[in-house]
Order: C-alpha cells, then structure tokens, then sequence
C-alpha cells in the first residue's frame, strides 16, 4: 500500500486531546483486567465456599468464552468499520452493559451455597466478558487507525499504559479497600462491584469517541469490506492472518506468555497477602509496590523504544521483569517486607511489558497492510484480545491447580482456617518461580521478531 493512499495516518502528530481520550479507555481495560484477576478467584473460594479447583474452572470457561467471541466480534468491528466508517457502535454498546453485569459477579451471597453461587458468579461473568469484548477488539484496533508513525504509536500507547498502570493501582488497592469497608463482606463485595462497574463504563464510554477520530482520518484510505458471511468464514480470517504474518505470530506468541506470567501474578497476589504476609489488607501494599513505579517507569520505556527500538526496550523489560519474579522464591523460607522491594523491581518491567507490545502490534498491522490491504485490523485485534484472555485465564487456572495440588483449604465469609505448609509454599511459587519461567520463555518467541523501525518508515515515511 502506498504512503499516497493515507496521507492523514502518515503524517499527522498525535492532538493531546486525542490522546487523552484514548488513554481513559484504560480505567475500563484497567478494571476489567485488574479486579477479577485479583480477587475473583479468592471471591469463590474464601467468600462462597467454593473449592479452589473449581473457582479456577469457573473463571478459566468465562475466559474460554472470550476467546470464541472475540475473533467474530473482530471480524464483525472490521465490518461495521466498512460499512459506517467507524467502530464506535460496538464500543458504546459495550460500555453501557459492562457496569450491570459486573456489579452483578460480585452480588451473589454465600446463603446461596457453593453450587448455586459459583453458577450464578460464571453466568454473571459471562455476561461481563462479552460486554468488555464488544469495546476492546475495536479499541486495540484504533491505534492502527489513528497514526502511521512509528514513534506516534510509542507516544499514544506510552500515554495510555500511565492510565492503565493508574487504573490498576486504583482499582488493586481501592477496589479490595471498599470491600472491606464494612463488617458485612457481603455488602463490601456488592459494594465494590458497584462502583468499579460505574468507573470501568464511564471510562470506555469516554475513549469510544476516539473511533470518530480515527474515523475521520482513514475516510480518504481506501477499505476493503470484510466479505465473511459464515462463523467459520470469520474465524478462518483470524487464522488466515496469523498464518501470512510472521511478526503477528511472534508478537503473539510473546504476549501470551507474557500475558499467562503476569495472571498468575496477579491471581496469586491476594493469597500472598493473606497467608504470606499474614494480612489481607496487604494486596492494597503489594500493587502500591506493583504499580506505583510502573507509573513512574512508563515513560522512561518510551524513551528507550526512541532510541534503541521497541523490541530491544521489551527484550529489556522482560529480562528485568524474569529477574524480578525469581528472586520472590525466598519468600518460602524467608516472608517479610522486602518482598515489596522485588516486587517495585517488577513493576518497572511491568511499565515496558504492556507499553511496548502494544505499541508493536499497530506496527505488525500496517506491515500487512501492504500486501493485504487495509481494514482488517479488528481481525488481528479480535486474535490478539483472544490470546491475552487465554494467558490471563491459564495464569488463574495455574494458580488455582497449584492451590489444589498442595492441599488449600477453602472456607466461607467470617470462618477461620489455618494453611498447611505445602499450600503456603504453592502460593510462593506460583507468585514467583512460575511467572519467571513463562517470562524466560516468551524472550524466545520474541526473538523471532523481526519488524524495526526501517520497515515502518519505509511505509510511513521517516519524518511520520
């Protein structure tokens, strides 16, 4: 595709305004991926009398519905875009529906029982997903849309992951601090999920107008229509681009790994706090130490992709980030505060692992633009929002087999347990040796990756 038939993509600097708006889409992406990662699971197991086994079944199918939604829901975006000249509609649709079905995850009380609970939290759930898909596919689409410089799109997605490393510290440590403020953990969970549904909408409703922004400036490109009728047909085009782009399947390949190490993180941090450090309030601790230099790292990552590339600024942040995670092994036989130190030495690398893919896939996009034509970018986000959903899954699924294998003993709200040591010892591994091992991993699928900035200048221009 020639830099003359997108003039607007390939030579515009990125408004502030434009910016700002795209980056408060990450309060909803933030949210959705923060609060039910974290505390979801121990939601089942320590409130509802669900087994640990079990909770990770439940949350694991809610994401296997992500992963058969979002390539039709991708392909369909690719549509809607043909037809409209925007991918708002899905976005908004999404918006509006997220903040019912959210609150009611966390509405089901433990008078219900453990069956009828754990039903009634994976329908609820269910429900959630398919509202947060239907505004993600197109919103990771967008960046592709909106700029075709390379250096634009490491602006525009730097800007959005300070919102989205906010996002997690807000909804990390506020979201389990309204649960528990008040003696009803009931009411506290209800109450969390509330409020958090009202913040995650509000800002997905607000970052959808970026689609007539970008709308705007792909008007005089021209589109190829999607011509999938059939759920196969729409599949088949998912596949299709995973099979004719080799930097797609490489950069792919990376971030579920990547996207599987930092799950399990994420659901081991709640039962780190509580039976690690002996405190539940502790999780509000362990993302201030997560995210709070993430906050301050993200930029500093921006300025490392300008000057030495954004594949080796994520080669760095990867290493970092394996390092980091190893080093919480001593906490079997040593807990204590300073796992708050390893754990700020991860959320540096943490900045750079969601910055930097991100900004390489719009990258990954325009280069199959050239051969393949343009609009098609929701059939690659919809591959790519799957794969994010089947790490994120698996790394609660993992923590939850780790739990059952060494013995964790689940309980309902206001009832007193002690773990054995072999489940205390699970917790530990899975928040640190299992993390580090899939992060080592991912550094081999991203070697293979082989765009540089030249290949996108080619395209865009170097002065883009």
């Amino acid at each position: 595709m020639s830099t003359e038939a997108r003039p607007e993509r390939a030579s515009v600097r990125l408004s502030p305004r434009t910016i700002v708006l795209y980056a408060i889409g990450s309060l909803g992406t933030g949210g959705y991926a923060t609060l039910p990662g974290l505390v979801l699971t121990y939601f089942l197991t320590d409130n509802l009398g669900v087994a640990a086994l079990a909770a990770g079944l439940i949350v694991t199918a809610a994401k296997i519905w992500d992963v058969l939604i979002d390539p039709l829901i991708g392909a369909a975006s690719d549509r809607q875009l043909a037809r409209t000249g925007s991918r708002r509609g899905f976005m908004v649709t999404g918006a509006l529906a997220l903040p019912l079905f959210f609150a009611l995850t966390f509405a089901v009380p433990p008078s219900w029982g453990p069956v009828a609970g754990a039903i009634s939290v994976l329908l609820a759930f269910l429900a959630t997903a398919t509202a947060f898909s239907l505004f993600q596919v197109p919103y990771v689409a967008l960046p592709a849309e909106l700029t075709g410089s390379y250096d634009e799109r490491t602006r525009l997605l730097g800007w959005r992951v300070v919102v989205l490393t906010a996002a997690i510290l807000l909804f990390g440590a506020g979201g389990p601090a309204l649960r528990n403020a008040g003696d009803d953990p009931v009411m506290g969970y209800l109450l969390m999920g509330i409020a958090s549904g009202l913040v995650i909408g509000i800002g997905m409703l607000i970052a959808s107008r970026t689609a007539d922004v970008a709308a705007r400036r792909t008007a005089s490109a021209p589109t190829t229509p999607a011509a999938a009728s059939t759920w196969r047909d729409q599949y088949m085009s998912g596949f299709r681009a995973l099979g004719r782009s080799q930097p797609f399947r490489a950069l792919l390949g990376t971030f579920v790994l990547q996207a599987l190490a930092t799950g399990t993180m994420l659901a081991g941090a709640q039962y780190v706090a509580t039976w690690v450090l002996r405190s539940e309030d502790a999780v509000t601790f362990v993302f201030v130490a997560l995210v709070g230099p993430a906050l301050l790292a993200t930029p500093g990552w921006t300025v490392i992709a300008r000057r030495v590339g954004k594949e080796r600024a994520f080669r760095m942040a990867s290493v970092l980030f394996t390092l980091a995670a190893a080093s919480l092994i001593v906490a079997v036989w040593a807990p204590g505060a300073w796992i708050y130190a390893s754990v700020a030495v991860a959320g540096i690398a943490y900045a750079g692992l969601q910055s930097l893919p991100m900004a390489m896939l719009p990258d990954v996009i325009s280069h199959d633009e050239r051969t393949s034509g343009p609009g098609q970018a929701g059939t690659f986000t919809g591959i790519w929002t799957a794969g994010e959903t089947v790490g994120f899954a698996l790394g609660a699924t993992a923590v939850s087999l780790t739990l059952a294998a060494t013995g964790y003993v689940s309980t309902v709200a206001g009832a007193t347990v002690e773990q054995p040591d072999a489940a205390v010892t699970g917790i530990v591994l899975s928040f640190s040796i299992l993390p580090a091992v899939l992060m080592a991993a991912s550094l081999l699928t991203l070697g293979r990756y082989r765009l540089r900035r030249a290949d996108i200048d080619a395209v865009t221009g170097p002065d883009a």
